[in-house]
C-alpha cells in the first residue's frame, strides 16, 4: 500500500507547504474549478489503506471530508493513472444517492509516491459489505436494539437499500457514465440509513458511439462481480451495472458470498 502521510501535531495542517506551487493547477481546464485550496485543509486520522492508496478523514473548508491519495503503482502505472482520473467522472455530479467528489489536484506534496489527491464528501465508513454480514452493522442495529449477536439485513432493508442504489445507477447512467465496479463494499450507508454509491477508480464515460465506435473495458473491477460481457472483452453498455447490482441484491437477500 501507500505510504502514509505523516500525522501533524494538533491544529498542524494535511500537507507541508512548499510555496506558491501548491496552489498551482494540474488539471484540465475543465476541472479547473474544483482545484484544492491547501491552506484550508486539515488532516484528522486515517481511514483506511489499500493497494490504490491511503484514505483520511479530514477538515477542508470547514467541513468533514475523507481525501484519497492515489498511489503509484509500480507495476502498473497506466492502471493507477487509470483508476485517478476515472474518480474525477463523477466530479461535477451532484446526486443524494452518489458519494460527492468537492476537489482534486495531481499534487501531494507530502509523498512522492503520489498520483493525485481526491477530496470527497465524508458519508462515514460503514458499508454495505459491513451491514450485509454482520459486522458494524449501524443501520441495521437501528431496528433491532435488543438483539443478540450478529444482525443481519431484513427484506424492508435490502429494498430500501436497493432503490437508493437503483436511484443512484439511474442518475450515473443518464450521464452516461458507467461504475464498472459496483458491488456492496463500494456503497457506502451514511447515519442516516442511506446508500451511497462511491469507489469509481474503474468507471468509464460513455461517448457518442456514433461518432467514436463502441467503447472496451479496458481495467479491472471484481471478478465475482463483473458482467459475462466485459469478461468477454465485448463493449460496455450500462448493462453491466445491472449485472453487477443484481448480484449485490443476492447478497442482501442470501446473506451469501
Amino acid at each position: 500500500c501507500s505510504s502514509p502521510l505523516v500525522l501533524p501535531a494538533k491544529g498542524g495542517k494535511l500537507f507541508c507547504e512548499e510555496g506558491p506551487s501548491l496552489r498551482a493547477c494540474r488539471l484540465p481546464p475543465r476541472l479547473a474549478w474544483c482545484s484544492i485550496d491547501w491552506d484550508r485543509l486539515h488532516l484528522l486520522h486515517p481511514l483506511g489503506a489499500g493497494g490504490f492508496g491511503s484514505v483520511y478523514k479530514a477538515i477542508y473548508c470547514g467541513a468533514t471530508v475523507a481525501i484519497k491519495q492515489v498511489k503509484k503503482c509500480n507495476k502498473n502505472r497506466l492502471a493507477s493513472r487509470q483508476s485517478f482520473w476515472a474518480e474525477l467522472n463523477v466530479v461535477h455530479l451532484h446526486h443524494n444517492n452518489v458519494v460527492r467528489v468537492i476537489a482534486a489536484s495531481t499534487r501531494a506534496p507530502s509523498t512522492q509516491d503520489t498520483l493525485g489527491t481526491i477530496i470527497m464528501e465524508y458519508v462515514g465508513d460503514s458499508t454495505l459489505h459491513h451491514v450485509i454480514y454482520g459486522t458494524d452493522c449501524i443501520a441495521a442495529e437501528k431496528d433491532n436494539e435488543h438483539t443478540h449477536g450478529p444482525v443481519f439485513l431484513t427484506i424492508t432493508q435490502a429494498v430500501t437499500y436497493s432503490r437508493d442504489i437503483v436511484a443512484g445507477l439511474v442518475f450515473l447512467h443518464s450521464q452516461l457514465i458507467v461504475h464498472l465496479d459496483l458491488k456492496p463494499a463500494n456503497i457506502f450507508i451514511t447515519e442516516q440509513n442511506v446508500c451511497k454509491i462511491g469507489d469509481f477508480g474503474c468507471s468509464q464515460k460513455l461517448e457518442d458511439t456514433v461518432s467514436s465506435g463502441p467503447q472496451f473495458c479496458q481495467q479491472g473491477g471484481t471478478y465475482t462481480h463483473r458482467a459475462p460481457e466485459l469478461l468477454k472483452g465485448e463493449r460496455i453498455t450500462p448493462k453491466a451495472d445491472i449485472y453487477s447490482f443484481a448480484i449485490t441484491l443476492w447478497q442482501m437477500v442470501t446473506q451469501k458470498e
